[in-house]
């Protein structure tokens, strides 16, 4: 008999090896594939505003701008000339006209033919939530925890969210998050891409008249160095950069006369923004309705801003402190800066928020909430200042996608009288019809060039004596039926809340057509 075996162990195997993410990412691969949280922040604003929010894609069609912007594309990308004319109206034809976002207009007509209103809204949806996005790195590169970034980021786009509409204005949003953010870079450590923004300034004046903004951001940093350089008594680096951006914004300056209507075009911005009659009548001119929920959190950001500027100030950083003051004042005197004021302002407003978390925090010890916050957010911090291919999968994704997403096939049905259009399309192309500017969009893009309109959204193209008369028909005032027969209408398309549906249902010499609820269709009679 044998004594009991004795069995050897098994070898073991040998240890998987462990890769580390930050292995990962220092290879190129790793840094595209590998998602970080500012793509996982692009996509959910995506997701947020577009595929599940409560408009969706329509509602960057619910101003019909969109309508005339195409048909100038068209007419450029058929004729190879950007207009200098009108080519809409029947009650100004022939009058000069500056068709100053051409450059916008050939993209929007591009994407038009290439996939219809679909390519619109997925490219405007990329632009706002590029602009997102890159708002987000900008305040992640200013050293911000990630419970002050995100917070201040999400106000920021509520705020800027009542201008999320398909038109060129979106490049403005953009091009001045990328200005601001070279400028800020430049500050910190000087860099040549500070010259860069010329050629960025030459392609947005042929985009959007929104480029004085670029550079006034240029400006106030000349100005807020040279004060600081004052107050800080020898310090030849802030006079050298107080020259510096007075030469880049010179550039830009210069850069900006590269367009087809070289300084017509500034003249023509300084006199519609200097419009009284504009301010008064343009809802978007006018200053801020403090009522809807993205006002109140314009609001939220325009108090942390004034607290921040104080912060700024006591510290002598006087530029941060000036682009949020003078941005502010923008904003509050037209709502349609209030994007202009975000891009601009909110880093900053960021900035100076983190220096009160970091107050807060400092004497926590790491096993506290605050303490476990803050450890949290600095191990996150770092993933924000990256950016992968996700974000592009997303859209290239979307761009071949028909279902199950909602992508509109006309302009939103709850604003505009789509079916009445549809239904009384022949009477509409050969008649002069009397009907609001927004709705009038909506009929060049669906009828030009057979269509001729009486006004459309061009309010600085019309001017004040067109405008007011305009105004006198909607409202049904004293002279309404002499305006009438002056302009030769011959069809009214207007909405029931307009005081001079009453009129036209009480007079004999107009028949109702069509009533779909929000507008009424009318015919006059030959007689």
């Amino acid at each position: 008999m044998t004594g009991p075996q004795i069995l050897a162990a098994p070898p073991k195997a040998p240890a998987a090896k462990t890769v580390r993410l930050d292995a990962v990412l220092k290879t190129s691969w790793g840094r595209l594939l590998v998602p970080s949280l500012t793509d996982l922040f692009f996509i959910a604003v995506m997701s947020w505003l577009f595929l599940a929010g409560e408009f969706g894609w329509k509602g960057l069609l619910n101003d019909a701008d969109a309508g005339w912007h195409i048909r100038t594309g068209e007419y450029i990308l058929d004729t190879g000339v950007v207009p200098r004319t009108d080519l809409f109206s029947f009650s100004k034809p022939g009058e000069k006209w500056f068709a100053w976002e051409w450059g916008s207009d050939v993209l929007m007509a591009l994407l038009h033919r290439a996939g219809g209103l679909k390519a619109l809204v997925l490219a405007a949806a990329t632009l706002i939530t590029l602009f997102a996005a890159l708002l987000l790195r900008r305040i992640a590169g200013q050293g911000v925890s990630l419970w002050v970034m995100v917070p201040v980021a999400m106000l920021g786009v509520g705020a800027s969210s009542l201008h999320f509409l398909a038109r060129p204005h979106l490049f403005t949003m953009l091009f001045l998050v990328i200005t601001a953010w070279v400028v800020e870079s430049d500050r910190r450590r000087r860099t040549p891409w500070i010259w860069a923004l010329a050629p960025l300034t030459a392609a947005w004046v042929n985009l959007h008249g929104g480029f004085p903004a670029g550079i006034a951001v240029l400006g106030i940093a000349a100005v807020g160095s040279a004060a600081e350089a004052a107050l800080a008594g020898n310090p030849w680096r802030q006079w050298d950069l107080a020259l510096r951006y007075t030469l880049v914004a010179a550039a830009c300056a210069l850069a900006s006369l590269l367009n087809p209507f070289g300084i017509g075009v500034h003249l023509h911005i300084y006199q519609y923004l200097r419009s009284d009659w504009i301010q008064s009548v343009v809802q978007e001119f006018q200053a801020p309705n403090f009522r809807g929920e993205n006002a109140a959190q314009f609001e939220a950001l325009l108090f942390a801003g004034l607290l921040a500027a104080g912060g700024l100030l006591k510290r002598r950083e006087i530029t941060p402190a000036l682009w949020i003051l003078g941005f502010g004042h923008l904003a509050l005197t037209s709502a349609r800066h209030i994007p202009v004021f975000v891009a601009v302002a909110a880093p900053w407003i960021a900035y100076e928020a983190a220096r009160w978390w970091a107050h807060w925090t400092s004497g926590a010890s790491r096993k506290s909430l605050a303490g476990i916050l803050d450890g949290i957010g600095r191990d996150l911090g770092p993933s924000f200042q990256r950016t992968s291919l996700w974000g592009v999968g997303l859209v290239v994704v979307l761009a071949f996608l028909d279902k199950p997403v909602k992508w509109p096939k006309d302009f939103p049905e709850e604003l505009f009288p789509t079916k009445i259009v549809a239904d009384h399309a022949a009477l509409l192309r050969s008649s002069r019809v009397l009907t609001q500017d927004q709705w009038a969009d909506y009929l060049i893009y669906h009828h030009y060039p057979r269509q001729k309109v009486f006004v459309d959204g061009r309010s600085d193209f019309y001017g004040q004596e067109l405008g007011g008369e305009y105004l006198r028909m909607m409202n049904a005032q004293h002279d309404w039926a002499r305006l009438v027969d002056k302009h030769g209408f011959e069809v009214a398309l207007v909405p029931v809340e307009w005081p001079l549906a009453e009129l036209l249902k009480r007079d004999g010499r107009w028949r109702l057509l069509a009533d779909d609820g929000k507008a009424l269709l009318f015919s006059r009679s030959r007689r």
